[in-house]
């Protein structure tokens, strides 16, 4: 009883106990991250899970990629994080809200389609569905608003340590400019993963694929790699910059996605007969395809939009 009681008042136990939370998580991505490699193996010629055409530009092929890729980031944060708390870090307050705040805005596109996925993948009844609903609703975005208004809390601050100057340069750093950082961040990631669907890039009413998607993701990972590194920065001609650049993927993306048909996008990509037969029953058509991938785009645009005024720097 006593345990549970301080549990419930006690902030510095309180983020102990999250910080411990993280490093399980942390611990376990790190094992399960490796394991996940021998899933290239089942699929691979020879496997139990074989069929013609898996391999690079494959989904099954670029699934597993993301998944170890995504296990390994889940490893490296959970970690850092979770040592962090434990030993009551003062930085650990910033980053968890820069975090959470950025989760707002990407994950509702994220959370969409990860049901869409379940839904084709599974073949749930409404009463799966139903159940499934209310965890969805509590990672996106219950969860993180109820962490949001608890890191506020003026004794969580009192419950960390001194902060030294890496968390004094993100104290002094305002909470939209650092929203801006990892949301750009995210973005480098993201364009990354079009690299496994044949670099698949919308450029102004033609989807480029080939040689051609990848030499246009990879200019657009440069430009947003120096946009970040200027954004940190708090350099004025970052923040025109990243303007420019959002305007111009959200333009781009609203001028080529309602041309295409999810079947000719499909098409596009390539991917093996077994594979395009079982997407093409996804429910991912236009204008829903075009508004998932509008939705982040203009979510961003509005992060920078309110981070203007902090840039001062030329």
């Amino acid at each position: 009883m006593q345990t549970i009681k301080a549990l419930l008042t006690d902030r510095r136990l309180q983020l102990r106990t999250l910080g411990a939370l993280m490093l399980i998580v942390g611990l376990a991505f790190t094992v399960i991250g490796p394991v996940e490699v021998y899933c290239f193996t089942l699929f691979a010629e020879g496997g139990r899970f074989h069929y013609p055409g898996y391999g690079f530009g494959s989904v099954m092929f670029a699934n597993i990629a993301i998944q170890i890729a995504g296990y390994y980031t889940i490893a490296a944060l959970g970690l850092i994080l979770g040592m962090g708390h434990l030993r009551l870090r003062r930085w650990i307050r910033p980053v968890m809200i820069t975090f959470l705040w950025a989760w707002l805005i990407v994950g509702l596109p994220l959370v969409l389609i990860a049901l869409l996925i379940f839904i084709q993948s599974k073949d749930p009844t409404l009463l799966r569905f139903l159940i499934l609903l209310p965890f969805a609703a509590l990672i996106y975005p219950v969860l993180p608003i109820l962490l949001i208004r608890f890191y506020n809390r003026g004794d969580v601050v009192e419950a960390l340590g001194e902060g030294g100057p890496f968390a004094d340069r993100l104290e002094s750093t305002p909470l939209t400019v650092r929203i801006l950082v990892v949301t750009l961040a995210f973005s480098i990631l993201a364009l990354h993963g079009r690299l496994l669907f044949r670099g698949i890039f919308p450029a102004f009413g033609v989807i480029l694929v080939d040689l051609p998607g990848y030499t246009a993701t990879a200019a657009a990972i440069l430009v947003l790699l120096i946009l970040t590194w200027g954004v940190s920065n708090r350099y004025r001609w970052a923040w025109w910059g990243s303007l420019t650049a959002f305007l111009a993927l959200t333009l781009s993306s609203a001028i080529t996605l309602p041309r295409y048909t999810y079947p000719r996008l499909l098409d596009l990509i390539a991917l093996p007969p077994l594979e395009a037969e079982a997407l093409a029953h996804v429910p991912l058509q236009n204008p829903l395809m075009t508004l998932i991938t509008m939705i982040p785009l203009l979510a961003v645009i509005a992060v920078i939009l309110a981070a203007r005024r902090f840039f001062v720097k030329e």
